[in-house]
C-alpha cells in the first residue's frame, strides 16, 4: 500500500506563492506516475499537475505557467510550486499517483484571498 501525506498549504494573498510537499511511502513499484490534485467545495477532485516516471510532466491549462510539479525519488518526496497565485485556486490539495488510488491523504488547505 502507498501512502501521501501532503503539507505546506496555508493562506497567502493573490500573487503570492506557497510550495506543497508530499510524502510517499510504500512500494511504488506499480505506479506510473504521480500527480497533484485539487478539491473545491462540493466538486470531485481534479488533476492539476502530473509527472511521470519517463519524466513525462502535464498541467492543467488553468494552472499551466504558474505551477510547477517536480520529484525527488531519492527522498520519496514530490511537490508543487505554486507562484501568482489566484482566489479561484483555493481549494483542497491532494497528491496520489496516476491514475488515483485509495487511500487519500487529509490533503492542504490552500487559501488565497486579500
Amino acid at each position: 500500500q502507498v501512502q501521501f501525506v501532503e503539507s505546506g498549504g496555508g493562506s497567502v494573498q493573490p500573487g503570492g506563492s506557497l510550495r506543497l510537499s508530499c510524502l510517499v511511502s510504500g512500494d511504488m513499484s506499480s505506479i506510473l506516475g504521480v500527480g497533484w490534485y485539487r478539491q473545491f467545495p462540493g466538486k470531485e477532485r481534479g488533476l492539476v499537475a502530473s509527472i511521470t516516471n519517463e519524466p513525462i510532466i502535464d498541467y492543467a491549462g488553468s494552472v499551466k505557467g504558474r505551477f510547477a510539479i517536480s520529484r525527488d525519488n531519492a527522498n520519496g518526496r514530490m511537490y508543487l510550486q505554486m507562484d501568482n497565485l489566484k482566489p479561484e485556486d483555493t481549494a483542497v490539495y491532494y497528491c496520489n499517483s496516476v491514475p488515483p488510488r485509495e487511500p487519500w491523504g487529509q490533503g492542504t488547505r490552500v487559501t488565497v484571498s486579500s
